[in-house]
């Protein structure tokens, strides 16, 4: 059943509640102080950490750093579609046609070596953007999910009744 279909026959969508639910506010919440966070440390400790690594780990540090804010990015972009949602700003179905430009799969981390060779708290951030990346993909495949078509099941004593005329008739 679509969204308007659904909001037509009166049902309750699922995608909108959960973006007014506790869980989405938390989720809100986190994504975008470390969004706020890491901005921070980039600009800050983490360039001057930067010019202390060796020329293999500074071209790592380079390429996840840029990984990390591409994925943040994505990730405060779906949020922010999201928080329309819960504000009446848009539908969730709006959102859904929107959140098609928000690629939350983008900027995944290299391998594990590679981020070994960065500081620690480089490493603290990728790790905590990728466990947000993982919640906000399962949220979104929860309130993007089509629902099922529901089969039209009429009242099983009436189906019974027709199959007992039908077998009585045919004598």
């Amino acid at each position: 059943m679509s969204e308007k279909r659904a909001s037509e026959a009166g049902a309750v969508s699922f995608g909108e509640r959960l973006t007014s639910s506790q869980a989405f506010a938390t989720l809100f919440r986190d994504g975008m102080a470390l969004v706020e966070e890491t901005a921070n440390y980039l600009d800050g400790q983490g360039r001057q950490e930067s010019k202390k690594l060796e020329r293999s780990a500074a071209l790592v540090y380079a390429a996840e750093s840029m990984r990390l804010t591409t994925r943040l990015m994505q990730l405060a972009s779906w949020l922010l579609l999201h928080r329309a949602v819960k504000e009446g700003e848009m539908t969730l179905a709006q959102a859904s046609k929107e959140k098609s430009k928000v690629r939350l799969a983008a900027g995944d981390p290299g391998d594990a070596k590679s981020i070994a060779l960065l500081p620690g708290r480089l490493q603290e951030l990728i790790a905590c953007s990728v466990k947000l990346q993982i919640e906000v993909r399962r949220l979104d495949a929860t309130m993007h999910a089509v629902p099922p078509l529901r089969a039209v099941a009429g009242n099983p004593v009436e189906r019974q009744l027709g199959l007992l005329k039908a077998a009585f008739e045919q004598d």
